[in-house]
């Protein structure tokens, strides 16, 4: 057969592009050609490739064959090509059925022994490879699994590409196929866990539980204020305990990201929202990713779906910050590259921790700041104020005192559990209320629908005192609509049918807080 064919998938970001994988064999002085826009890692597919083949006892002719990646103008990068080019070298000679080799989406790196070596990335190219009307992927035994997290999808997991040519339909030697070990994905790190812990350990500190359930019913940014040890980091790692599980869909989408960053998935699908808490010292790569050839996700696409949560936020460098700030109005990450563009989710809930100062005794009772007013200013001023017009809730979070531990005592707080019933019951509300509109909590609901359908018109007495405050400079337009989304949400935790004033007063407050 003069020309072979099968497939493989490029990614770029999340998503990916059938690529068709074509081999020619001709009666030319003996080469390997690899065209279509490979890079350096994918061009070296010829070396890995033939030592494969020879290795594992299915060597290629000695001729020349020519390997086309088309589209050609499509930029392919990595080593998970390795399988599609070698079995489409291996139809070209006639030692696999080709019809067989067309009908698969090959994905795979080998090793120089023949055995197949997992990769990164396996989750999303199969679901490109399903949504393309492909059924069947044959990839590395060790990314069986999570290609298997694609519903509808065959599976066929091989250890070797001796394996993978024999149930091509190719005649060789088996009798070694048992020896062969399948390659690990050992070194790839799992996903971060949250801090294992209860919202009823949180004692003493009721204003701010109060605001970590709004922030989880609304799915609102938050804003920790306060001196050290008052609380805001273990705050913070309650908020995706109280979380709703996710949906299919959604899993799915965090699965992916994961699985292109090289995180280790399960054998099945995890329906709790993500967890991110990036060191300060992070770049704005870090943040949101990039990478120069291959796109990585960063934290915020990591934590989509889930929780990022940056401590001691001041201490974060303004850019890396800032680089947020577009990602939290549009829920995505847009990375451009010179060649290509990439799109990850963010569909995140931010939150934010700082102490009032850098020696944090400032606005507290008993401890003395010995900040000069300028270093105050300058420390705070680290977060600008476009990226704190974003954020929902802010809190000054109390150290608790030896009466408020008492208190905690005698009435333990909330659990976990119970938060997270009102939570759902409180977004089952907003859903129904806004089913027929493209979003489903009331932190995603624009303010021209909110001052019109929602009907928190301006000018009426709900909202009187917030139309004075944003008469008098108090909040900008944006912080006007997030006040309102509040609001909803206070009312959907109250059970009440719509907010009134109290409900804007108490959201005004969270708006405003300020050391006290």
């Amino acid at each position: 057969m003069p020309v072979a064919r099968t497939t493989s998938v490029a990614l770029i970001g999340l998503n990916g592009s059938i690529v068709e994988v074509e081999a020619d064999l001709s009666s030319q002085l003996p080469a390997f050609v690899i065209i279509g826009l490979p890079d350096a890692a994918l061009g070296e597919a010829r070396e890995r490739v033939r030592s494969a083949a020879i290795n594992a006892s299915c060597p290629l002719p000695s001729r020349r064959l020519t390997v086309n990646l088309s589209p050609a103008a499509l930029p392919k990068h990595g080593s998970g090509f390795d399988l599609a080019i070698a079995m489409a070298c291996l139809a070209a000679a006639g030692d696999v059925d080709p019809e067989s080799v067309a009908s698969v989406v090959h994905l795979g790196e080998l090793g120089l022994d023949g055995r197949l070596r997992p990769i990164d990335g396996i989750l999303p190219a199969a679901l490109a490879a399903s949504r393309a009307g492909y059924g069947t992927v044959m990839v590395p035994a060790a990314n069986a699994d999570e290609a298997r997290l694609v519903p509808g999808l065959t599976v066929i997991g091989v250890a070797s590409l001796l394996e993978a040519a024999i149930r091509h339909g190719g005649r060789f030697d088996d009798s070694g196929l048992g020896a062969i070990e399948p390659v690990t994905a050992a070194g790839r790190e799992s996903a971060p866990e949250p801090a294992a812990g209860d919202l009823a350990d949180v004692s003493g500190n009721g204003p701010a539980v109060e605001a970590l359930l709004t922030a989880a019913a609304g799915g609102h940014h938050l804003f920790l204020v306060g001196p050290p040890g008052a609380g805001k980091t273990m705050l913070a790692s309650r908020l995706p305990g109280i979380l709703p599980d996710l949906d299919h869909e959604a899993a799915l989408e965090v699965a992916s990201v994961h699985s292109l960053a090289g995180r280790q998935l399960g054998a099945g699908l995890s329906f709790r929202p993500p967890y991110e808490a990036p060191h300060h010292t992070a770049t704005a790569a870090a943040m949101v990713g990039g990478g120069s050839r291959l796109i990585r996700p960063g934290a915020a696409a990591r934590a989509s779906h889930g929780v990022l949560f940056l401590d001691e936020a001041p201490e974060f460098p303004g850019a890396v910050l800032d680089v947020l700030r577009q990602p939290l109005e549009s829920g995505s990450i847009t990375i451009h590259r010179a060649n290509s563009v990439a799109t990850f989710p963010a569909k995140l809930q931010l939150v934010l921790a700082a102490n009032p100062c850098p020696c944090g005794g400032a606005g507290t009772p008993t401890d003395e700041c010995t900040c000069p007013p300028a270093v105050r200013r300058r420390y705070m001023s680290k977060i600008s104020g476009p990226m704190l017009d974003r954020i929902d809730l802010h809190l000054w979070v109390h150290r608790v005192t030896a009466a408020g531990l008492r208190m905690a005592h005698e009435r333990p707080g909330i659990s976990s559990a119970e938060a997270r019933r009102r939570v759902a019951e409180a977004r089952a509300i907003a859903a129904e209320r806004l089913r027929g509109t493209p979003w489903r909590t009331n932190a995603q609901m624009p303010g021209p629908w909110l001052r019109g359908p929602g009907g928190l018109h301006p000018g009426g007495r709900a909202t009187a005192e917030l139309d004075r405050t944003l008469e008098r400079g108090g909040i900008t337009m944006r912080g006007y609509d997030r006040v309102l989304k509040v609001a909803w949400t206070l009312a959907d935790l109250a059970g009440a049918a719509r907010p009134d004033s109290s409900h804007l007063h108490q959201a005004l407050f969270f708006r405003k807080a300020t050391p006290a």
